[in-house]
Formats: C-alpha cells, structure tokens, sequence
C-alpha cells in the first residue's frame, strides 16, 4: 500500500511540476463551458409520444392516428391513466404525452368545444419547443382532412417551463468536458513514462499490473472530480441550470461514467507509442463519436437503425440522460439506475481488456 501511495503521489507531482498543463487542468475546462454552452444547438425529428387515451372512441383513435402518421411523432406506450405518463417523460423514454379526455367523442359529435392536453418534455428545449408546434401543425392538419373543430391543445411543458435551450446544452457539455479531459489525461499515463525511459523503474517495484494501473488512473479521477466542484458554480449561478436532484445521486453517477472514460484513455495509452499518437487515438477513435452518438448534438431518434444500437455503448449516452435527470427533473437512482447500471458495466469491461492489454504490453 505505501508504495501504491508512492506512485500516486508521484503522479500528482509530475503533474504539479508541468507549467503548462495546469491551466489545461482547470481553466480550459471552464472557458469551454461557457463558449460550447452558447454555441450548441440541435434539431428534432420523430419525438416519442407517450399517449393516455381515455375516451376510447373512433374519434379519440382517429386523432392519435393523425399523430403518428405523421412523420413528426412515434408513439411509444399507450397508458390508460394520466399518472402513468409521469414515469414515461420522467425516465426520457417519451418526450411528449398526450391526453384526450372522457367525452371527446360525444363533446364533437354534439359540436361543443372540446381540448387535449399535450405535456412536453422541457429538460430537451428543442424537443420540447418543435413538439408544440408539431402538434399544433397535426391538429391543424387533421381538420382539414376532415376530422371537425374545434379541438383546442392545452400545452405544458415540464422540467424546462421556459424552453431555455441552454437549460438542456450546458449539462452536455459538462459531461463532454468530463470525458475530454479525464480520457485525455488517462492516456497519456502510460505513455509518458515509456518516453521518460521510467517503465522498467516502475516495473522492479514490488507491484502487480493492477496495481500499477490504480495508481495511474486514481489521480486523474481525483483531477475530474475537482473539474467537476469546479464548473458546477459555472453551471448554476453563470447559466443558471437549476439542480431540482440531489447532488450526492450525482456524484454517485459520476463515478462509473470516469470509471469509462478513464478505461477508455488506460485502453488507449496501451495502443499509442507516443504522447502524440495517444491524444490523436483519443480524440478521433473515441471521443467525436461519442459526442456525435451520445444525443448531446443530434437526437438518437433521428440516427439510421444501425447507429442507433451502436449508441448503447457509448457511455457518453448514458451520463448525459443521468446529468439533465438529476439537473432538470430531479430524478432519482429510482429512475437513472439503468444508466448507472450501464456505464458500470461498460467500465468494468473496458477496464478489463485495458488491463489485458497492459498485461500483453508488458509481456
């Protein structure tokens, strides 16, 4: 144990001892928060709809179909209470319910004015502003083919009343920067000390490859949980993202999404010879196709088939839903623990064949 300690506090010292790498560390971090957070923006396309019909009637069934016909909606549950469609947009796997209430046949048949209630998902502003208008563009669409108005649209939007499109960017990009930075530093480690001429220093040291590997890769996460104390006063008093969870259940899901990221850059650092070759390896194997396919910039509904399976193992995915749960929705491990599940289960395997690697490298 003192000579695993050892090796982490030489870590940090070598980090302490490089000028130029400090200001990467803990500046760039946050400069990037603020410009990604003005910058970013999306697009939407097939928004999942979660419907609760309780008049069940041709009519009712008739307005949903003009729904879904669409190429606007995809339903995903049919609910037969409205309290069920909390669980739907509280998990994101809708992102806009729909109500059509006891009556509604009989109210138009008899021509009276009858209304639906379409709740939005407001954690995504995007999804939640084009929902609005898609519904309204439906309805409007199904009067003129022939279903008869009045049908009045009773919107609200949830997590996100305002539709502040910086409220659903700015956790993204926290967990972007997580990844970034954690990933990058990661691997590197081994790396460096190939090109230092240090490895077979640290190779006589009564150490096993596992131990090797925790000494390396336990200051970097103490490096990505300051980064994280670090940007969160960025997040909630410069944005102004409100935290509706818990911060412990936060920091609770970080630990298996570094777990990932931090694999991902020990997996790395076995592959590259030099520094160079590792952040090259780094930025454009892992990292661009883990924004590109994590539904940070562009919605995983609008992805082909293919790449949207592909997007259940990107650990990027499943820290972005759990950031703007936690932020926006105030949910719990009750509701995130599938992400949680995942990414400790994506890091364990990547650690794994990590550690191989490391173990063939050695060899």
């Amino acid at each position: 144990m003192r000579t695993l300690i050892n090796i982490l506090v030489k870590e940090l010292l070598q980090l302490k001892r490089d000028p130029k790498i400090l200001p990467i560390l803990f500046v760039a971090p946050v400069v990037q928060l603020i410009i990604l957070g003005y910058a970013a923006t999306t697009d939407v396309r097939r928004v999942e709809l979660a419907v609760c019909d309780l008049d069940r009637s041709v009519a009712s069934r008739a307005l949903i179909d003009a729904f879904t016909s669409s190429t606007y909606f995809r339903e995903v549950a049919a609910v037969g209470e409205q309290r069920e469609l909390d669980r739907w947009l509280d998990s994101g796997r809708a992102r806009i319910a729909l109500t059509i209430p006891a009556g509604f046949a009989a109210d138009r048949a008899a021509g009276r004015p009858v209304a639906v209630q379409l709740l939005a998902d407001g954690s995504d502003a995007m999804v939640g502003t084009l929902g609005l208008s898609y519904a309204q563009g439906v309805l409007r669409e199904a009067a003129a083919g022939g279903l008869p108005e009045p049908v009045d649209l009773l919107p609200t939007v949830l997590y996100n009343p305002d539709l502040l499109s910086r409220f659903f960017m700015v956790p993204g990009v926290l967990a972007m920067i997580i990844m970034i930075m954690t990933m990058m530093l990661s691997s590197m480690a081994l790396v460096r000390e190939s090109e230092l001429g240090t490895m077979e220093q640290l190779l006589v040291t009564p150490l096993t490859p596992g131990a090797i590997i925790v000494g390396k890769l336990v200051p970097y996460a103490l490096i990505g949980a300051v980064e994280i104390t670090t940007a969160l006063p960025i997040v909630l008093f410069w944005f102004r993202v409100p935290l509706e969870g818990s911060l412990a259940t936060l920091a609770l899901l970080t630990l298996p999404f570094m777990l990932c990221t931090l694999g991902l850059g020990l997996l790395v650092s076995t592959a590259a010879r030099t520094q160079q070759q590792a952040m090259m390896i780094s930025t454009f194997v892992f990292m661009l196709p883990q924004i590109y396919l994590s539904g940070f910039i562009f919605p995983i509904q609008n992805m082909p088939a293919a790449f949207q399976w592909v997007t259940y193992v990107i650990p990027l995915r499943y820290y972005v839903t759990v950031l703007r749960g936690v932020f926006l929705k105030g949910v719990g491990l009750e509701v995130l623990w599938p992400q949680g599940l995942a990414m400790l289960g994506l890091g364990l395997l990547i650690l794994s064949v990590a550690r191989l690697r490391f173990r063939q490298r050695l060899g």
